[in-house]
């Protein structure tokens, strides 16, 4: 299948495609998206595809808004509305006849060692979004260093994230970053 030729179909395609793989949620699947969009399709340039995700972790509801905003950029509203639908669908089908599976085989030891084992797949690809996006949103060394600060602080205190968020938007907002 060749998805180039129609945006919509490329959409489509790329994130029906992708949602299989999202082990751990949307944001897990951040550095493929990075790729398809940035570098493959180039529907999105660095700054962009970070700005997107800042404004998909900041509005609320889920964390794939951020498939719904690289689809508006591709295609519009009928592109949002698609890629959006592709990311959901195929995973919320697979979801449900796995579940069924798993309440059938509910004695057996399977389901839980799959379980496990997803874990830390799961940890690694959000361990390997937080970095693609920090490479694509820091491009000075004062970004760099308020990223690093903010992880930190996220990391050893309980201090809510927001407050961090806030200060990068202050320094940002003041021409630091």
């Amino acid at each position: 299948m060749n998805p180039d030729g129609n945006p919509i179909w490329a959409l489509i395609w790329t994130f029906a495609l992708m949602s299989l793989f999202a082990v751990g949620g949307a944001n897990s699947a951040i550095p493929e998206m990075h790729r398809v969009a940035v570098d493959v399709h180039h529907w999105l340039n660095d700054k962009q595809f970070a700005d997107a995700y800042a404004i998909a972790q900041l509005s609320p509801g889920p964390n794939v808004l951020i498939v719904t905003l690289i689809g508006y950029s591709v295609a519009g509203v009928a592109g949002g509305l698609a890629a959006t639908l592709a990311m959901c669908v195929p995973t919320a089908t697979l979801a449900y006849y796995v579940s069924r599976l798993l309440t059938r085989s509910s004695h057996s030891r399977w389901p839980a060692i799959i379980q496990a084992a997803l874990v830390p797949v799961s940890i690694g690809l959000m361990g390997s979004s937080g970095l693609i996006l920090a490479s694509t949103a820091d491009r000075t060394w004062a970004g760099a260093l308020v990223t690093a600060g903010a992880a930190v602080l996220a990391f050893a205190t309980r201090l809510n994230p927001l407050w961090a968020l806030l200060a990068g938007g202050c320094l940002g907002f003041a021409g630091v970053i």
